[in-house]
């Protein structure tokens, strides 16, 4: 599965921040965003709770001398751990966040995103249920909630609504209430 086409409009702004601390990529599954960034030379911790999840991405950066493709590190770890803050004491030139939502992080999140580095960040909205999973509005954003949260950080892309989207590798698409940001946070 290809990488997300938010990342499209981020590539430059990375490129362009001299980013000097990695970029998360937070609960990675499969990797394709952060293996997308790895492969424009910029450095990404994959982090995700299954080790299953983190061994894929390895494979996908290891070449045929069993060495990985740098720069890439790996992170397993349960972001949704009671009382614990897993970002707190971290730092990131960016952190993106695709099809996932765990609501008490947003705060750690915006804290471990260095001054002047970006959020990208892509999930369903309470519409997605007429399209499919997930319908758990615990999972879901509520209209203008992603906005509101970044309101205090420059927004450089903000969309809201109904898309379509690649589900396969036979290129068959589907529709999907989402929504995006990529926000910069202030120096």
């Amino acid at each position: 599965m290809n990488h997300s086409p938010l990342l499209e409009k981020t590539i430059e702004l990375l490129h362009k921040s001299n980013i000097q601390a990695p970029v998360l990529d937070l609960a990675c599954g499969s990797g394709r965003n952060g293996l997308y960034l790895v492969n424009q030379d910029i450095p990404v911790v994959f982090a995700d709770i299954k080790e299953s999840a983190l061994a894929q991405v390895h494979s996908s950066l290891t070449n045929h001398d069993g060495e990985v493709r740098s720069p890439a590190s790996f992170w397993q770890i349960d972001f949704e751990q009671d009382d614990v803050e897993p970002l707190v004491g971290k730092s990131f030139s960016a952190i993106m966040v695709f099809r996932y939502l765990h609501r008490s992080l947003f705060e750690q999140i915006k804290q471990a995103v260095t001054a002047g580095g970006y959020v990208i960040y892509e999930t369903f909205t309470v519409d997605q249920p007429q399209f499919g999973r997930p319908t758990n509005p615990n999972f879901l954003l509520q209209h203008g909630e992603l906005a509101k949260i970044f309101s205090d950080w420059h927004i450089i892309h903000s969309f809201e609504g109904i898309s379509e989207s690649m589900v396969n590798a036979n290129n068959e698409s589907a529709k999907q209430a989402i929504a995006q940001i990529i926000a910069r946070k202030p120096k």
